[in-house]
């Protein structure tokens, strides 16, 4: 039984589809409303945030996925993600299951270096620290040694779907409405970005590689890096439309911060948009290098082609 703990996000559900199709077809998807991703599935309701609920929901797994998520609001992960994740970890120990956390880089630092998994932690902001607070004690639990661990880490997402990512939000969205992207501080900066089916591939992969554990990895990104002058125009060029963008400036999107509190919630990260953004992924593409990863082209044409399907009345 392979239990995923967060069972509703894009990344889980995307990690279900996976898991079925290469791997096993005894899951288990958890979260308050739980939705079958195939129809062998086993849905079950558990609230993370009581021990006893985790622990019935986990109990005879052997490989447990934490992919849960919060709304973007500082107060709420600091209140219920560190408590989350702990009684996920109790869980899986009682279990005897391997763990496996997914992560983001909010607590590296925001600047030019290259990201490795020994990139050490540099929080910036509330958010930052919980993440960071949260890794640190995945960690603890893989020096422990009672159970295998492992930590699984992504940069910024663009993907299918109702992706949720500043790229998605101010270059994709825009151009799926016939608009012009906006490209969030400077367009003259490399990013990273990950294709969100390669991120839960490679999660499946790793949760069912015994040698994967007791390790941290970063998940597999193009080897491409693209301005974000180069990618907005890559994604019109995709959409048919004529090359051009917006560039929404720091001062702009914190000013945004007093009126919209969801760009209030995320001003924390702005200062990575500053700098080259280069996550490196070298660890992984060396373990596995049969693993194919998307390009940025083909990502952008399967979003067209997602969004260019007329759904049936």
């Amino acid at each position: 039984m392979q239990t995923i703990l967060g069972a509703n996000g894009q990344i889980a559900v995307e990690l279900a589809r996976e898991l079925h199709r290469a791997y096993t077809e005894d899951l288990r998807l958890v979260s308050r409303n739980p939705r079958k991703v195939s129809e062998s599935d086993v849905v079950i309701s558990a609230d993370l945030l009581d021990a006893g609920q985790t622990a019935a929901a986990v109990g005879g797994s052997d490989i447990v996925y934490f992919t849960a998520g919060l709304p973007a609001k500082t107060e709420l992960w600091e209140a219920q993600f560190p408590t989350m994740l702990q009684n996920a970890l109790d869980a899986a120990r009682t279990a005897g299951a391997k763990f496996v956390y997914f992560d983001n880089t909010y607590m590296y630092p925001q600047d030019d270096r290259i990201q490795t998994e020994e990139t050490p932690f540099v929080p910036n902001g509330r958010k930052g620290k919980v993440r960071a607070a949260m890794a640190s004690m995945v960690l603890e639990e893989m020096a422990r040694g009672d159970i295998p661990v492992l930590i699984a880490r992504a940069p910024e997402f663009y993907g299918p779907g109702r992706t949720q990512s500043f790229t998605n939000t101010l270059i994709i969205d825009p151009l799926k409405s016939g608009k012009k992207p906006r490209v969030p501080v400077r367009a003259d900066r490399v990013r990273t970005l990950i294709w969100t089916p390669d991120a839960s591939r490679a999660l499946a992969l790793l949760g069912n590689t015994p040698d994967a554990y007791g390790q941290t990895w970063h998940l597999p990104v193009a080897a491409e890096r693209p301005t974000y002058r180069e990618f907005a125009t890559m994604a019109a060029k995709e959409f048919g439309q004529e090359p051009g963008y917006i560039v929404v400036p720091r001062w702009v999107l914190s000013a945004a911060g007093l009126f919209s509190p969801q760009v209030r919630e995320l001003r924390e990260l702005l200062p990575r948009y500053e700098h080259d953004n280069r996550f490196d992924s070298t660890k992984f593409t060396t373990r596995f290098p049969e693993f194919a990863v998307t390009s940025y082209r083909d990502g952008l044409a399967l979003i067209h082609a997602e969004a260019s399907v007329v759904p049936a009345n």
